[in-house]
């Protein structure tokens, strides 16, 4: 697809409900009986997955007045004769994979060519742990996974050893089925989804933030029918965010963001390169308006986005700053829908920065501004977020030519439209 500048960028963008919260609601409404509803659901292929796969276990789902409702079995759900297929996610796999373990049975997860190179050993070592039989490809627990659930599974202490909300969901999930109290503790706070969603439904849980770090304790039960509302999601409002900062001449205002600490570090990064951000913020959700802005250079530490979803579409302002910027402790890149560290800097080169990278580090070269952003082609290797990123830089800049845009619609299907609205 041929990717063209554009003169201006003025408008409202409205982006898909929060894709991690969709998965959640859908999960936990699947386990609960009775009938929830899920106002907001994000429609793409990710959150689909979630969608099709709670109902082969059992679930029922219908759409009513805008909103999908959920019925949950009053027996729980059950096991599937046919494979359970999670598409191009990655959430879906992991926090499937805990959520299996309530469920008796054989289970056997799938996934594209993409998401079969990534590694699911990170969830399986905690939840077999637990009592879980899972088996996958190589020493990474490659999918296809072959998961047997026990009659019950075991509690378990857990410090997640690498920053992942999905490990730490799927151990939350797996212990609503365990025979006690079960304790998640992470040294760097990941988005808190999962344990404000199952204390919202209902089940027993403590949560305890210490320095950089927090504690869950959570108590064996089933959860219960519940209305969720979902905001938009901050990680799909990062794209619009910096192609509203970098384009020359942009407003852009994105509302009813999901405001949470751990979603919006990507923020603080461009305020603090100068972006022109105003935010009006009341009880965790966000109206976002940027305008075009003089960015500086600045130093980024994983830390500070603990998903490191917001890189590759900070890497494109990178590259608009004057300046050096450094992005420090960012390996978890490598093992996203695509080697993402490798291809964010690919991507840097491709618009004419220079790039060193050391380890686990990498330093881009700022040109100063978008208008001197070469037009350039890519490849995004199936990833929707290394699609977005690139469009950003070619419509701020000079132009580009994207090998594959189809990608997107696993988690935002009217991406390019609304970018064509601000035109």
């Amino acid at each position: 697809m041929r990717i063209h500048a554009a003169k201006s960028l003025k408008g409202i963008v409205r982006v898909p409900g929060d894709k991690s919260i969709s998965h959640r609601a859908l999960m936990l409404s699947a386990l609960a009986s009775g009938t929830s509803t899920i106002t907001g659901l994000s429609h793409g292929e990710d959150v689909q997955a979630t969608k099709q796969i709670v109902e082969q276990l059992g679930a029922a789902t219908e759409v009513f007045e805008g909103q999908l409702r959920v019925i949950g079995p009053d027996q729980g759900l059950r096991a599937s004769e046919r494979e359970l297929y999670c598409g191009n996610s990655g959430t879906t796999m992991r926090l499937l994979a805990g959520l299996l373990g309530g469920v008796s049975g054989r289970h056997v997860l799938t996934g594209d060519e993409s998401l079969s190179r990534r590694p699911m050993n990170r969830v399986a070592t905690p939840l077999r742990q637990m009592g879980l039989n899972i088996e996958g490809t190589g020493e990474n627990t490659l999918a296809p996974l072959t998961i047997v659930s026990p009659a019950s599974l075991q509690a378990i202490s857990y410090v997640v050893p690498i920053v992942s909300s999905q490990v730490k969901s799927a151990i939350l999930l797996a212990a609503l089925f365990a025979s006690g109290p079960s304790r998640v503790t992470e040294s760097i706070r990941t988005r808190r989804h999962t344990e404000e969603m199952l204390q919202a439904a209902g089940i027993l849980i403590t949560i305890t933030d210490s320095a950089e770090g927090r504690t869950i304790e959570i108590q064996p039960g089933r959860p219960m029918a519940h209305e969720w509302d979902i905001p938009a999601d901050p990680s799909q409002a990062a794209f619009f965010v910096v192609l509203g900062i970098i384009h020359p001449e942009a407003n852009i205002e994105i509302p009813h963001v999901y405001f949470a600490p751990e979603r919006v570090g990507y923020l603080d990064v461009l305020r603090r390169m100068g972006a022109d951000i105003d935010i009006d913020e009341r009880n965790e959700l966000a109206d976002i308006t940027v305008s075009s802005s003089v960015l500086r250079a600045t130093s980024i530490h994983a830390n500070e986005i603990p998903s490191v979803d917001e890189v590759p579409v900070l890497v494109v302002a990178a590259c608009a700053a004057h300046g050096n910027t450094r992005f420090e402790a960012m390996g978890e890149l490598r093992v996203k829908e695509s080697d993402r560290f490798a291809q964010s800097i690919a991507l840097a080169r491709a618009l004419g920065s220079t790039v060193t990278v050391s380890g686990d580090d990498f330093e881009v070269e700022g040109l100063g501004s978008a208008i001197n952003f070469r037009s350039f082609s890519f490849a995004a290797e199936l990833d929707h977020r290394m699609v977005m990123a690139s469009a950003v830089a070619g419509i701020a800049g000079a132009g580009a030519e994207l090998d594959d845009i189809s990608t997107v619609a696993s988690s935002y299907p009217g991406f390019f439209s609304d970018v064509d609205a601000l035109k």
